[in-house]
């Protein structure tokens, strides 16, 4: 009996101890998972702060605004002055602060505007309600919220203010809607109107200052890069098809995985960045290299031409990609080297005037240079139109037609890029290269 109770006990505690060991490897393998989690995450963080610096600037500059901004609330004689309202300092700091200066501008402004617009048609429709007595007070104000909020939201729908002062409208409705039916219960209305706007302007006047002036990142010069890199891409994919597709040991083989293939994707993806920087430049001053009334819409015209061309390599990418699953016999060598010849021209021009419109934007200086390699581009196309259309082989050379055709698409659609950006230099005022190698000439003889 003893020998029992002593084999039960013994193996308990065995399954006590096995039970328990279970346990703790669990518990290591959550924790090892954990700390996994948070390596990788701060990892993520590490990578996205190194892309770009400035959004860390950026996080400083809003906790700076929302401090300083707090002082409102913390002093006591400005929160006597003020008194609860200042909160509403706070809130518009915090949906006021954009990444960009002009971001900020535009949703401050409509703030500040909006909110001054609605109070002073809300102390109208008050008083306007007032005198026609006590029992046509609450109908008169709920007609006037009915109708203006109505008006002001179906306004929001017209291109125009949608695209610019969507926000605007909105806080104005907010702020109409509010001061208009508080009206009503609240007894010092114009104070209350008062307090309200002062606040907004001074968190309004927290974020501006705090964006322009510490580390400010400008929406047009980010504009004025995303163009350059457009222009770049679009080069790049030239480059490729020039190397590796037109080349006398050119074989059209394992072209899948290469890089210049994919870059064009970037250029179609770029619209709703550009048209939102677009939107925010408008709002910024001058600065930099950029001066008064710098002609930013004319950006979305090039964006669009340079989506039209990435539209076009799109296609001639997929035929390139299937020319490496398909055998086809060269009938006739002479068409081929001929065409296969004009093509590397055409490629070969066509990026290197894009190359050439890029460092013309990267220095705004007129794209001088770039006329010469489209002229050179735009002849080859011609030539080989003229070559195709009279020769009977063309049936049998059809693989290498198609992409020549393509190709002399391309190189059209290069064409309007640089007269785009030749528009731009002239009307952005970019400074001719000539001079500016003299006044280097002269700065180094002096």
């Amino acid at each position: 009996m003893e020998i029992d109770q002593m084999e039960s006990g013994a193996n308990g505690a065995g399954g006590g101890g096995f039970r328990l060991a279970r346990c703790w490897e669990l518990l290591c393998s959550a924790a090892g998972m954990l700390r996994g989690k948070v390596v990788g995450f701060a990892r993520k963080l590490g990578r996205i702060a190194r892309d770009d610096p400035r959004r860390v600037a950026h996080s400083f500059k809003v906790g700076l605004a929302l401090t300083l901004v707090s002082v409102l609330y913390y002093v006591r004689p400005l929160f006597n002055n003020w008194g609860v309202s200042t909160m509403w300092a706070v809130l518009t700091t915090v949906v006021v602060m954009e990444y960009t200066v002009g971001g900020t501008l535009c949703k401050g402004l409509n703030r500040a505007f909006g909110t001054l617009v609605a109070g002073f048609i809300a102390v109208g429709a008050h008083k306007v309600a007032y005198l026609c007595g006590d029992k046509a007070e609450p109908v008169l104000l709920a007609i006037f919220v009915f109708l203006l909020s109505s008006a002001a939201t179906f306004s929001r729908f017209i291109p125009e203010v949608k695209a610019r002062y969507d926000y605007g409208v909105t806080i104005f409705i907010l702020t109409f809607s509010l001061v208009a039916v508080s009206s009503y219960r609240v007894d010092e209305l114009i104070r209350l109107a008062h307090q309200r706007f002062s606040t907004i302007v001074v968190g309004v006047a927290t974020c501006l200052c705090t964006t322009i002036f510490v580390f400010p990142v400008w929406a047009g010069e980010d504009l004025h890069k995303l163009a350059i890199g457009n222009l770049n891409k679009l080069a790049e994919f030239f480059e490729g098809i020039e190397s590796e597709c037109f080349r006398e040991n050119a074989t059209f083989e394992n072209l899948e995985a290469k890089p210049f293939l994919q870059v064009y994707k970037t250029v179609l993806n770029s619209k709703a960045t550009e048209d939102s920087l677009c939107n925010f430049a408008k709002w910024e001053p001058c600065h930099g290299k950029f001066k008064f009334r710098h002609p930013w819409s004319h950006y979305q015209k090039l964006g669009a031409l340079s989506r039209q061309c990435a539209s076009s390599m799109e296609a001639l990418a997929s035929y390139v990609i299937t020319l490496t699953r398909t055998e086809y016999p060269e009938a006739h060598p002479e068409l081929c080297l001929e065409v296969r010849t004009a093509c590397r021209q055409m490629s070969l021009h066509s990026a290197k005037a894009l190359r050439e419109l890029s460092a013309a934007m990267r220095m705004v200086t007129l794209p001088s240079q770039a006329n010469v390699h489209m002229s050179a581009a735009i002849k080859a196309a011609k030539g080989l139109r003229d070559e195709l259309a009279e020769d009977a082989d063309l049936v049998q050379a059809m693989h290498v037609a198609v992409i020549a055709s393509l190709l002399s698409d391309l190189v059209t659609k290069t064409k309007q890029i640089t007269e785009s950006v030749d528009i731009l230099a002239r009307l952005a005022r970019f400074k001719n290269p000539e001079n500016t190698q003299k006044d280097v000439g002269i700065n180094v003889v002096s």
